[in-house]
């Protein structure tokens, strides 16, 4: 073949070094993080040494402004941040202090007071003395709010003592004005399913997913320590989320495969911990309305669960007659023993104690250190004594709520047969004192005391929240509220 058909390595070359200028550039990429890297010049180098100021950050102040350095900032010590952090605390409680009095002048040893109940507090070991201080209420000042048509189940207050919320079994929540006791509003409950034949049909108490509400009953109910929101739970495995002030309905939370027993707010944050007879208790955070986490340990249904400041929420199970402290950072728990019968009922005292009410008829004082009661007592007053008090003694009734107001020597119980009880707490919590009972006609099946102590709110119904083993029909489902006047006022 002629060598005029082959093309040449030099004509090759050439086609490439053509091909190579027609191709067009690659387009630059955008940079979205990060600054762009530019190389420095001996004339950037002297700009950038004669203008530091741009690493500075301005603070604002009252009296001025202050320019603070990086390398100022990041070189304050642990001990620094400290102290940094306690006079700003003290300054705090000084401007509270002194907004409470009329005159100008500043209260030191009240401040100082102050300071020390509040690391008592964070200790767990402060125990205000209120039990000495109040006195039995009348016949005639015990209140009843009525509106639920069902047994009321559970109820909660708001922080400032102004508003009630109070759930049945019907599904419907209902919020109310403690002082006039009037009906505020009305969180209605979704119409109940039919059921849709027999081959997969859905039974009653399975919610809608677009419409808000319950469909069931209402089990547990929550205010978060701002009084911003309201949490609520029951049939369905549902946690739905208000807003308490506007009564909005602002989300819902699936998860739990059977009843949410019930809900409590981790002190002053908006963490909220759920407890169901899934066995399970799921941790929800309401500022970022998400999922965290869910822990695992009872081998029965959570029935009740209670929250501090710390990150260790209570639980009581039912059947398996356990008391369980989660530790969630260390991610561990405390198991307690004790009771003849299922725990219905528990209240945290304070960060070191908390109170159970059993099936047994007793209620019981614990420590966390301790994994057995401190004291037992028999909701009629009777002394369980060590190796006695096995069974339920005849006509005790069932302790279905338990409360107590934080951090103080005051608990409270009540019980299947219509009896509140009020407690004092001895100074070292091995003692529990029966103060003075009041009756309601019904199943106690919660209480609240107000965040002041000035009264105590029962939820009163028909029959059991949890169940239905027996039932009044001459008991009328209410709101009963017992004030607790001073001694200095009776």
């Amino acid at each position: 073949m002629s060598s005029f058909f082959l093309p040449s390595k030099r004509s090759t070359k050439d086609r490439k070094r053509k091909k190579s200028v027609v191709r067009k550039p690659r387009p630059e990429k955008e940079v979205v993080k990060g600054p762009k890297k530019i190389k420095k010049t001996a004339r950037d180098e002297e700009i950038d040494s004669e203008s530091d100021h741009e690493s500075t950050k301005v603070e604002r102040k009252p009296n001025g402004i202050k320019i603070v350095d990086d390398d100022e900032e990041e070189e304050e010590t642990v001990a620094e941040k400290r102290l940094r952090l306690a006079k700003q605390y003290i300054a705090q409680v000084e401007e509270e202090e002194l907004s409470k009095r009329e005159d100008a002048e500043l209260d030191y040893d009240a401040i100082a007071h102050r300071l020390k109940e509040d690391v008592l507090r964070e200790a767990g070991k402060l125990q205000r003395k209120v039990a000495d201080t109040l006195c039995a209420p009348g016949i005639g000042d015990v209140r009843t709010l009525r509106g639920h048509q069902l047994p009321v189940t559970c109820l909660a207050v708001t922080p400032d003592d102004r508003f009630a919320f109070s759930g049945d079994k019907d599904g419907c929540i209902i919020k109310w004005d403690l002082e006039s006791g009037v009906k505020v509003h009305v969180f209605k409950c979704q119409k109940r399913r039919k059921r849709e034949g027999k081959r997969g049909g859905r039974g009653r108490g399975r919610e809608r997913d677009d419409t808000p509400g319950h469909a069931g009953c209402v089990l547990g109910l929550a205010v978060s320590s701002d009084g911003k929101f309201l949490a609520s739970g029951g049939k369905g495995g549902a946690v739905h989320v208000w807003d308490a002030e506007t009564n909005a309905h602002i989300h819902k939370f699936t998860g739990h495969r059977d009843t949410v027993s019930g809900l409590a707010f981790q002190g002053s944050s908006h963490e909220l911990f759920s407890c169901s007879l899934d066995r399970t208790v799921k941790i929800w955070n309401l500022d970022e309305m998400l999922y965290v986490e869910t822990l695992f340990g009872h081998q029965d249904g959570v029935a009740a669960i209670d929250c501090l400041q710390r990150e260790k929420p209570v639980t009581a199970g039912t059947d398996d007659r356990t008391v369980r402290i989660w530790k969630v950072v260390q991610e561990s728990q405390l198991v307690f023993t004790g009771h003849k019968a299922s725990i219905d009922c528990v209240r945290l005292i304070n960060e070191e104690h908390f109170i159970t009410g059993s099936q047994d008829g007793s209620i019981a004082l614990w420590a966390v250190v301790k994994k057995k009661p401190l004291v037992r007592r028999l909701h009629n007053s009777a002394v369980c004594e060590e190796g006695g008090g096995e069974g339920r003694e005849v006509g005790s009734g069932w302790v279905t709520a338990v409360a107590a107001l934080p951090n103080t020597d005051l608990v409270a119980s009540g019980s299947s047969n219509g009896h509140v009880a009020l407690w004092k707490c001895g100074g070292d919590f091995r003692s529990l004192d029966s103060s003075f009972t009041v009756e309601v006609q019904g199943f106690v099946n919660c209480l609240q005391f107000a965040h002041s102590g000035s009264c105590l709110v029962a939820a009163v119904g028909q029959e059991h929240r949890l169940g239905r083993w027996w039932r009044d029909s001459s008991v009328r489902n209410c709101i009963a509220i017992i004030p607790l006047p001073r001694t200095q006022n009776c």
